[in-house]
């Protein structure tokens, strides 16, 4: 169960967003239904890339013993 400002990473590419799979984001919402949710990408300096509205199965919760790699955005 995913609850708000947990950090997820994208299990799949949104190429019409220039995200790829493995980008992480942040939780800003919850749907009471537990379908739904949305989250928020971002660059390194805090501008957002995206607001999307995902399911479930499009994220997952980051794990403890990950580490965070930078890539240069691709164009949308």
């Amino acid at each position: 169960m995913f609850q708000e400002l947990d950090t997820v990473v994208l299990t799949h590419n949104v190429e019409n967003h220039g995200l790829k799979e493995g980008d992480i984001g942040v939780v800003v919402h919850c749907y009471q239904d537990g379908q739904g949710l949305e989250v928020e990408f971002v660059t390194a300096e805090g501008k957002t890339i995206a607001l999307l509205t995902l399911t479930p199965s499009d994220v997952r919760l980051m794990r403890e013993r990950e580490i965070l790699h930078v890539r240069e955005l691709s164009a949308a």
